[in-house]
């Protein structure tokens, strides 16, 4: 026998059904925490990337193409503790206060700004300093996002969760724009100034988060080992053939085409614009993110769902190719925007079908492995990169990845037919029989 717990819908002004995301206070928080987390985090990641680039060219003798590979490394040290912890992280989603779960996240991140705002203001920055943070990073976010990706359907009715997914995604992408951008310009004036800002902002939103209603997800009459759970988790994903088309998908696509790992390269010795350029070009996918997010959140896409997200990956394989090409900085930041549109069409789609075709008493294990198929995509599409340029180049290795994401998604259509015959956000997909994973 299941227990099936039912969260009461967020309530809206004066009693009547919300017509908004964004007139339920608790989105209005949740909304606002995601925008100051990520931006504090994406400006403490890239900078992290900076300096471990420039310290392995200026105090180790790096050749560029080993800085690169360096940066490879980087990614893969955030990836490996993710990978290890994913299942924890996402049975922890569904089996605790997922507010909880989101705020430790958060604080553990904060303690690495604070590290970095010390030993950046004291000069003792090391490799091996930043490699155990950035690691320590990868465990921090594997379980936020679980956690995040999940209270979003508990604060909000379903039917206004694409519409809550892309405001969302706006301020995902929002963020990412200034964090990065404000980081570099601040680490232009004083190294450990932007660290420490990053630092004040984690704790704003764990604050913010903390003070959402208690949240938590279905739970099973009869307690069930963790590790069962965790393994349900995974079954149900590999089950569900349209969930793990998409999961696989944005894996393979973005692992392919991942440019911004090469940014600190392009940044530092092919355009030559140094961290104030960096920063605006970690911001400008992000840009015409945000661009795409803000229409889809007014105008919601409706039909054909399935093959607007294929043909979007394409998009962005394309746009990032032209990155690769490009040696003029302007040309570099418009296939960036690009690149970010096609992204972020993508994400919202494959978000709201994942999101919809997954039940609620699942979310965070899903969530999860969801998670750990982009991380996988950008950690592991970072080490790809940074192996790649040693042979190819750092515009090469671009090129490569940008080419791989097309191919990648036509094989992907043909594997998967689920994908292309998704045609609303209604969960045709949704499986709710309680199959029970073997002891």
């Amino acid at each position: 026998m299941r227990r099936r717990v039912t969260i009461p819908a967020a309530p809206s002004p004066a009693g009547t059904e919300p017509t908004s995301p964004l007139v339920i206070p608790d989105f209005r928080r949740f909304w606002t925490a995601r925008f100051i987390a990520v931006a504090a985090t994406l400006s403490m990641v890239v900078l992290i990337g900076y300096q471990a680039y420039d310290l392995a060219r200026s105090d180790y003798g790096y050749s560029r193409s080993e800085g690169a590979f360096l940066l490879g490394l980087l990614g893969l040290a955030q990836f490996i503790p993710l990978f290890v912890l994913t299942p924890v992280a996402g049975w922890a989603a569904d089996r605790f206060d997922r507010r909880h779960v989101a705020a430790m996240g958060n604080l553990t991140d904060c303690t690495i700004t604070i590290a970095l705002t010390v030993m950046t203001y004291l000069g003792a920055l090391t490799l091996p300093i930043l490699f155990a943070l950035a690691a320590l990073h990868g465990g921090a976010r594997v379980f936020l996002g679980p956690a995040m990706s999940s209270i979003a359907p508990n604060i909000v009715p379903l039917r206004l969760l694409p519409r809550a997914i892309a405001l969302s995604s706006i301020a995902w992408q929002g963020a990412t724009v200034m964090g990065p951008a404000v980081g570099g310009f601040l680490f232009a004036e004083a190294q450990w100034l932007p660290h420490a800002l990053s630092a004040a902002l984690l704790i704003g939103s764990a604050a913010l988060i903390l003070s959402i209603r208690p949240i938590r997800a279905e739970q099973d009459a009869e307690p069930k080992h963790p590790v069962r759970q965790m393994v349900e988790g995974a079954q149900y994903t590999w089950r569900q053939r349209f969930l793990l088309g998409c999961v696989t998908l944005d894996l393979l696509a973005v692992l392919l085409g991942g440019a911004t790992a090469m940014l600190p390269v392009f940044a530092r010795d092919i355009l030559m614009v140094g961290p104030e350029g960096l920063g605006i070009m970690r911001g400008a996918p992000a840009l015409g993110a945000s661009v795409v997010a803000a229409w889809m959140a007014w105008r919601p896409l409706e039909r054909k769902v399935g093959s607007k997200m294929l043909w979007s990956v394409v998009g962005f394989g394309a746009a990032t190719i032209g990155f690769g090409l490009s040696r003029d900085y302007t040309v570099s930041i418009i296939m960036l925007v690009l690149l970010g549109a096609f992204d972020m069409i993508s994400v919202f789609i494959r978000s709201s079908l994942v999101q919809l075709n997954t039940p609620d008493r699942m979310r965070g294990r899903v969530s999860s492995i969801s998670g750990l198929a982009i991380s996988a995509s950008n950690e592991l599409g970072e080490m790809q990169s940074g192996l790649a340029a040693a042979f190819l180049g750092a515009a090469g290795a671009v090129v490569f990845g940008g080419a791989g994401a097309i191919l990648v998604t036509a094989i992907w259509a043909v594997l998967f037919p689920q994908l292309r015959q998704a045609d609303t956000f209604a969960p045709e997909f949704l499986d709710e029989s309680p199959k029970e994973a073997s002891p």
